[in-house]
C-alpha cells in the first residue's frame, strides 16, 4: 500500500503521509509558488517538481532519495525557431504539463510534455533535455490547436511496461500519438474518436481530437482509457483503435480518468455538466466507476459534498495507488478527498487548499 502522496497546487507542493492508519499532512515544498506537476520516481526514489513562475518562467527541481534538499535542474527548452519558419506557434516552454518515468530498463530516463505541444526526453535524471523532433516535426502539428490553453499541449504520456520503446502521448488538441521505436517515428492513433466541436466533415480527423486525459493499466497494458472533450473512450489494443463508451451516468463530459493498475476493466471518471458549464451535475460531486470495461457504471457519492458544490477536477486531479483501492481526488477550489475502498466511500482531507492541479501517490 502507498503511504505517501503529493498534491500540486497553485501555492506549493503539499505532502501527505499515512501514519497509524490516518493520512496526515507533512511538509509543504515551494510554499506560495505554483506547482504544475510532480513525479515521484519509483525506480530510484527521486522526486521531481515542475513550477510555472510566470514572468520568471518554467522551473524544474529534483530531490534525491534520502535528501531534504531540492536541486534546480535545467527545464526543457525549445531550440530557436528558424527564421524562415511558417509555424505560428512560439517555440518557448510555457508549462510542463506532464512528467513520466521511462521504463524500468531505462534508469534516469524521463519524459516531459509541455505547452506548446513539445515532448522532451531526459536520459540523465533531468539534468539535460532534448526535444523529440520526430513528433514536433510531424506535418499534422500544423492542425493542432489549444485545448484548455491557447496553445496545444501534451498532458498524457504512457510507456508500455512490456517494451519501453512503445510510448503513447495525448495532445489537447492534437489527438493521440504512438511510437514503437523509442520516439524515432510517430503515428497518429486516435481512430474511433470524434470531435463534435468541428464541422461534420472534420469530426473524425485524428489529428484534431481533444483527449482530455489518457491512462493505461500496468497489469493489462493494452487497455487504455480516455476522457475526451466529447465523451469517454476505451482501447483494448494499445491505442490503435478506440471504442466509445456511450452509456454513463450523470454525464460523459469531464477531465479526469484513472485506471486500476492491474485490472484494465476497472476505471474511474469524474463527470461534469458540459464544456459550457464546468461544474458537477446538480452541484453534487460524484465519481463514476466501471468494473466491466464500461458496460455498466456505479455512481459513487458517499462522503463527497452533495449540496452547492462547484468543484472541478482537472486532468491530473484523480489518482489511484498501486493497491488499486486507495484513491486521491483534488479540485480547482481546493477540495481534497481520499478513498480506501475503491471509491465506495470518501473522506475529506481538506476543503481549503489552494487550487489543485495534480495529485499522485509515491
Amino acid at each position: 500500500m502507498s503511504d505517501r502522496a503529493y498534491v500540486s497546487t497553485r501555492k506549493g507542493l503539499f505532502e501527505l503521509h499515512r501514519e497509524d492508519g490516518q493520512w496526515k499532512f507533512g511538509p509543504v515544498h515551494f510554499l506560495g509558488e505554483p506547482v504544475s506537476i510532480s513525479l515521484p520516481d519509483k525506480r530510484d526514489g527521486s522526486l521531481y517538481a515542475a513550477l510555472n513562475l510566470g514572468h520568471f518562467g518554467v522551473k524544474l527541481h529534483r530531490r534525491d532519495p534520502g535528501s531534504e534538499v531540492w536541486t534546480e535542474l535545467a527545464a526543457p527548452s525549445y531550440p530557436p525557431k528558424p527564421a524562415d519558419s511558417s509555424d505560428k506557434i512560439e517555440w518557448t516552454n510555457k508549462l510542463i504539463w506532464s512528467l513520466e518515468p521511462g521504463g524500468k530498463d531505462q534508469p534516469g530516463h524521463l519524459w516531459a510534455g509541455t505547452l506548446p505541444g513539445g515532448l522532451f526526453r531526459s536520459r540523465d535524471r533531468g539534468d539535460s533535455w532534448e526535444l523529440v523532433r520526430a513528433l514536433w516535426d510531424v506535418p499534422q502539428r500544423a492542425e493542432w490547436m489549444g485545448g484548455g490553453y491557447p496553445d496545444p499541449g501534451i498532458h498524457s504520456i504512457s510507456v508500455d511496461p512490456r517494451d519501453s520503446n512503445k510510448v503513447l502521448v495525448a495532445v489537447s488538441s492534437g489527438g493521440a500519438w504512438r511510437t514503437e521505436d523509442g520516439g524515432e517515428s510517430w503515428t497518429v492513433s486516435s481512430t474511433g474518436m470524434r470531435a463534435d466541436y468541428m464541422p461534420p466533415e472534420m469530426s473524425e480527423n485524428e489529428a484534431i481530437q481533444d483527449p482530455h486525459r489518457v491512462v493505461r493499466s500496468r497489469g493489462t497494458p493494452d487497455a487504455l482509457w480516455c476522457q475526451h472533450h466529447n465523451g469517454m473512450w476505451r482501447s483494448t489494443n494499445g491505442g490503435r483503435k478506440w471504442d466509445e463508451i456511450r452509456e454513463a451516468p450523470l454525464s460523459r463530459f469531464g477531465f479526469a480518468v484513472a485506471v486500476h493498475p492491474e485490472d484494465g476493466d476497472t476505471a474511474w471518471f469524474v463527470p461534469a455538466v458540459a464544456d459550457q458549464q464546468r461544474v458537477p451535475v446538480g452541484a453534487a460531486l460524484a465519481v463514476n466507476r466501471t468494473t466491466d470495461g464500461g458496460k455498466t457504471f456505479k455512481v459513487q457519492r458517499a462522503g463527497l459534498p452533495q449540496e452547492r458544490c462547484y468543484d472541478l477536477v482537472y486532468r491530473h486531479g484523480l489518482a489511484v495507488a498501486d493497491d488499486g483501492r486507495t484513491l486521491l481526488m483534488g479540485s480547482t477550489t481546493g477540495g481534497l478527498w481520499l478513498s480506501e475502498n475503491g471509491g465506495d466511500s470518501w473522506h475529506t482531507v481538506s476543503l481549503n487548499l489552494p487550487p489543485i492541479a495534480a495529485v499522485c501517490f509515491a
